[in-house]
């Protein structure tokens, strides 16, 4: 059978006198999805040491889908000790023929999985190190090209700046403003009903207020802004990485940790101190409109009562505890988006992981904060 039906790839053996004939016809296209198969027992009845020779007369286009067929034909051949002549064959299919082993490599064995504790957690305990050592250089790196920019040596860009600033900044105060009011108040509604077994509803402003301004202002806002501009970030590097944007700005020079690293890092690490302070203001208020509806405190006294529980050390230790989850929150995200995979599952699971490390990371440093508080008697 030398022709083909509507271009469908075909062929057929054909015995001769002194030897056997393959035709091949038609298109072998692999997109086309109508590549025949050789089957096991085509060439049981030719002899061995008998020449088996191409015909390639009606054969049309064609890409590796032909190779892929004729690589299995040869290594029926091989096996069946016949004589394969491929000089008919066109120039480029019998070059790339030949650069095929006569056997495919034997598929790798999966690792054993083996139950081992020691090693498991000894491994895990050098990964993380690891993870640790290349954030700190990332960060090292960020830092020398924020010096490089004040100096005006760097590649950073003011407009990149400006864009994650109000990203992380102005765009954020809704969704945080939310949460700290929601969180004030719960603290007033929990606290009133304790506290007004005891005829001192009035501290009530205190409660409030050493709470927000101590650990809750600052710890909601961080993990709302690793939700929210952590994985932001992580998504938008490891989408840079899968469209091969990185690969770009490093051949062209360009150093990844001043052009793309420090704007994002810069603006979470300037506007989290802000976004803190103006948590904690909400927050005082959530609580002020709970006390002033279930236990009737006047406005002036919860005021007055509020400034009496906070000296100004809270403040300097809230601040500094947001300025260190900002950065470790813009440096994390970065990093885990910067080892994301190049497919577009890649960018979720680097968003997730972002998330994921930003929340559990900020609640150990302020677990860290709070025995390093405890140490110093703030």
């Amino acid at each position: 059978m030398n022709t083909s039906v509507n271009g469908a790839p075909q062929w057929q053996l054909q015995p001769e006198a002194n030897r056997t004939l393959v035709a091949l016809s038609g298109n072998w296209i692999a997109q086309e999805g109508r590549i025949p198969e050789f089957p096991d027992s085509a060439l049981k009845d030719i002899p061995h040491g008998a020449p088996v020779e191409f015909s390639t007369g009606q054969l049309g286009k064609w890409d590796t889908s032909l190779i892929s067929f004729l690589w299995e034909l040869k290594r029926h051949a091989l096996e069946a000790h016949l004589d394969l002549r491929i000089d008919t064959l066109p120039e480029s299919a019998h070059k790339l023929l030949d650069l095929l082993p006569e056997n495919p490599p034997a598929p790798t064995r999966p690792a054993p999985h083996t139950f081992a504790p020691v090693a498991a957690v000894g491994q895990f305990t050098l990964d993380t190190l690891n993870e640790i050592g290349c954030v700190s250089e990332m960060g090292t790196a960020a830092a020398r090209g924020g010096f490089a920019a004040v100096v005006g040596r760097g590649m950073m860009r003011t407009v990149d700046l400006m864009t994650d600033l109000n990203a992380a900044g102005p765009a954020a105060l809704l969704i945080v403003g939310v949460v700290n009011f929601l969180v004030g108040a719960i603290l007033a509604f929990v606290g009133s009903v304790e506290l007004h077994k005891f005829a001192a509803d009035i501290y009530v402003a205190s409660l409030v207020a050493i709470a927000m301004v101590r650990e809750m202002s600052a710890v909601m806002t961080a993990i709302i802004m690793a939700g929210r501009t952590g994985g932001a970030y992580a998504a938008r590097i490891s989408t840079m990485q899968g469209n091969e944007e990185i690969d770009a700005l490093q051949v062209f020079g360009i150093p990844v940790s001043s052009y793309l690293i420090l704007p994002s890092v810069l603006a979470l690490a300037f506007t989290m101190p802000l976004l803190y302070l103006y948590g904690c203001l909400i927050g005082m208020f959530g609580g002020f409109c709970v006390s002033y509806i279930m236990l009737n405190v006047s406005p002036l006294g919860y005021f007055h009562e509020t400034l009496q529980a906070l000296p100004l050390d809270q403040f300097t230790f809230g601040f500094i505890k947001s300025f260190v989850f900002g950065t470790f929150i813009g440096l994390t995200s970065c990093r885990i988006g910067l080892k994301a995979g190049r497919s577009a599952a890649d960018v979720g699971i680097a968003a997730t992981k972002a998330v994921v490390v930003g929340i559990v990371g900020v609640i150990a440093l302020d677990a860290v904060f709070a025995v390093v508080a405890n140490v110093i008697g703030i």
